[in-house]
């Protein structure tokens, strides 16, 4: 039998730290391996030993295998857990493992290999008689002759993909050849494969995957299901255990089918299988991950049970300790995924500094995350922050719990979907679950209309006045690192009798009057109309206030340019304080740099995957112009109007910022 003493984590994030925990539960020390860009992320100093193996490019850090042996062999440590992502369903990397003498935790290569390309899996899975949907597989050409034999809608994927990259649904043959040319593209730059096969699209299904274990000795369990059917992107966002849609029959039958596959490829270790469910409750095998999922706290939170505790115990050569008849759901849990991206611009990326990082304060709430406060978002990763589990004994209850938490969870610099999350589970569609995992296509526009007409029912005044008091009265030492400048005001001493301090919210500039106050109590005018403030209480980035008798909170973070974003009522306003003094002349302008149409820059930090254009070529409004990708996305580039292109200043693989001017115009001809 192995004993395990220490552990390398092959990975980064939430998964790093989540497995680091399970290790110090278990008294095994944890080395750490990180990129430079990482080295303020929690998994850094969370760890027993942090190891730097590079700095920003994924092929010379988190996916180089012999640096990440190497480490793993200067620290002496037993073992290596891969999490999920990066080189955790990689056959090469466990043969590196066994080949140093390092136990994988994780299962067996061959298991890998065969799950790993989805043609393969296919064609294993359909041996044991397994129901899936019908696919074809071939070169780009087979691929479109064949394809109509199955009948549109078709989805497209990478054979040797996962987490739904470089997937697309084609409605009829017009639009194949420039699908599979895409996914093709995707699939070669994420997983170094290019191939790509076709199935049969079912229309609304359900996606629902069952937790397998096994181990050595041809033992092989579940531990129930879980819900994933809304997904945005094929990107899973909510996740639910036990699932409202089956049956205890059709759970029983999904279980016994995930149990014969893991039997009959020998698999030792945790792993899902994923099945999409019609309306019927039929349901078809999709495909296996043979690692530790995103979502697998749901199924920890209703059984009981420690998946890493029991990927470790198996990798060190242990039987199962558990038995079937040991496994049961109890109560439910709901996990959203919190991500940095701005529902309200296309889900576009949000990396960035955020100027106020608080977890909510509510019980029975777990967080998985590998953040804190003073971590940078990165451009270079996935757009997850963090996963937020809420239990309940019922659904209702667990989703009660989970708004709570999530009305609790302040971020501020940056954007994320926490409020797009809101919308999603107070959805009459998601209470009733009838969802699928077209729920995000079809209802993302309404959901996102109606968070704005939320925000804009919001009166000005609240946020504008719970600002103003915030800063009026500032205690820097009651409030380290929040609104720490001297406003006007403040230098030159209150020598009139009566203040106006002018605005900027949002994108409007707004004059306030102050006519009195007196200790906590103010008066202000804002447009014509005179409201009655006093101020109850002040903590560090939250102050809690009355207006006309109403009771008001917000919590309230600036950046370096004096860019304040103040949260209250579910929503986040940004203003700023024109009589505050800057630091810089820059910093103390008023939305002072202009649209440019002849320059085009990145909208976000990223890399240049590929270009559309060259020198000379004129271009159409809204044309393609080039291809950022940030945050595991390819983000489009298009042009601001007719024009023809006088330089292109990046190439393919250079690093852009957001004030990265990329491609520049031909001056635009002036008006007679």
């Amino acid at each position: 039998m192995n004993v395990i003493h220490k552990i390398l984590i092959a990975n980064r994030g939430e998964i790093a730290v989540r497995v680091m925990r399970t290790a110090r539960k278990l008294g095994i020390k944890t080395v750490a391996v990180y990129s430079q860009v990482d080295s303020d992320s929690l998994h850094v100093t969370l760890a027993d030993e942090a190891w730097c193996i590079g700095e920003v490019e994924l092929s010379e850090t988190y996916l180089n295998i012999p640096k990440i042996i190497e480490v793993a062999k200067q620290t002496e440590c037993d073992a290596i857990h891969p999490g999920y992502g990066f080189l955790a369903e990689n056959p090469l990397f466990v043969s590196a493992c066994v080949e140093a003498g390092i136990i994988f935790i994780g299962p067996r290569p061959e298991a890998m290999r065969i799950m790993g390309n989805k043609i393969e899996a296919r064609a294993f899975v359909k041996k044991i008689n397994i129901p899936m949907t019908e696919g074809v597989t071939g070169t780009k050409e087979d691929l479109e002759k064949t394809a109509h034999t199955i009948g549109f809608p078709v989805l497209l994927k990478a054979a040797a993909g996962g987490g739904g990259k470089g997937m697309r649904i084609v409605y009829d043959e017009s639009g194949l050849a420039e699908a599979i040319e895409a996914t093709s593209r995707q699939a070669a730059a994420y997983f170094g494969d290019a191939t790509v096969y076709i199935e049969k699209f079912i229309e609304e299904p359900r996606h629902i995957e069952v937790q397998i274990l096994g181990d050595n000795f041809g033992n092989v369990i579940h531990l129930f299901e879980r819900e994933c059917s809304i997904q945005r992107r094929y990107q899973k966002i909510i996740e639910e255990s036990p699932s409202p849609t089956l049956t205890p029959s059709v759970r029983e039958k999904m279980g016994a089918a995930a149990v014969a596959i893991g039997k009959a490829i020998g698999y030792n270790n945790a792993g899902t299988i994923e099945f999409l469910v019609d309306k019927d409750l039929n349901f078809y095998f999709l495909e296996m991950n043979t690692r530790i999922q995103v979502e697998h706290p749901v199924t920890e939170m209703v059984t009981g049970i420690d998946l890493v505790e029991e990927q470790i115990y198996v990798a060190a050569g242990y039987a199962l300790r558990l038995k079937p008849e040991d496994v049961h759901q109890n109560g439910h849990a709901i996990e959203c995924r919190i991500y940095a991206e701005d529902p309200a611009n296309n889900f576009q990326p949000s990396p960035g500094k955020m100027t106020l990082y608080k977890e909510p304060d509510i019980p029975g709430i777990r967080i998985d995350t590998g953040i804190t406060a003073n971590t940078e978002i990165k451009s270079y990763f996935d757009p997850m922050i963090c996963k937020v589990v809420a239990w309940g004994k019922t659904r209702h209850e667990a989703s009660l719990s989970m708004l709570m938490a999530l009305d609790d969870y302040i971020i501020q610099g940056i954007r994320t979907n926490i409020t797009y999350l809101v919308k999603l589970l107070q959805s009459e569609a998601f209470l009733s679950n009838s969802i699928s995992t077209k729920f995000c296509d079809d209802h993302t526009a309404a959901l996102t209309s109606d968070i704005i007409g939320d925000k804009n029912n919001i009166p000005v005044h609240v946020p504008l006045i719970g600002y103003l008091m915030f800063t009026l009265k500032r205690n820097p030492k009651a409030n380290p690192g929040c609104c720490e400048k001297p406003s006007l005001w403040e230098t030159i001493g209150y020598w009139r009798n009566q203040m106006t301090i002018r605005m900027q919210f949002e994108e409007t500039e707004i004059s306030v009057k102050l006519p009195g106050y007196s200790d906590n109590h103010y008066i202000f005018e804002i447009g014509g109309v005179r409201y009655d403030a006093s101020q109850i209480a002040v903590s560090p980035n939250r102050i809690d206030f009355t207006i006309d008798h109403h009771n008001y909170l917000a919590w309230i973070s600036e950046d370096d340019e004096n860019q304040a974003y103040v949260s209250t009522g579910g929503h986040i306003f940004r203003l700023k304080r024109h009589d505050i003094l800057a630091d810089s002349v820059s910093a103390s302008g008023f939305d002072t740099h202009g649209h440019d149409s002849n320059h085009v820059t990145s909208p976000m930090p990223g890399k240049v995957i590929r270009i559309h254009v060259k020198e000379n070529d004129q271009v159409k409004k809204g044309g393609a112009l080039l291809i950022i990708e940030a945050m595991k996305m390819e983000n489009l580039i298009i042009s601001p109007r007719d024009a023809v292109v006088k330089a292109i200043n990046v190439a393919v693989n250079d690093r852009v910022e957001s004030s990265t001017v990329l491609v520049e115009f031909e001056n635009q001809p002036q008006p007679n």
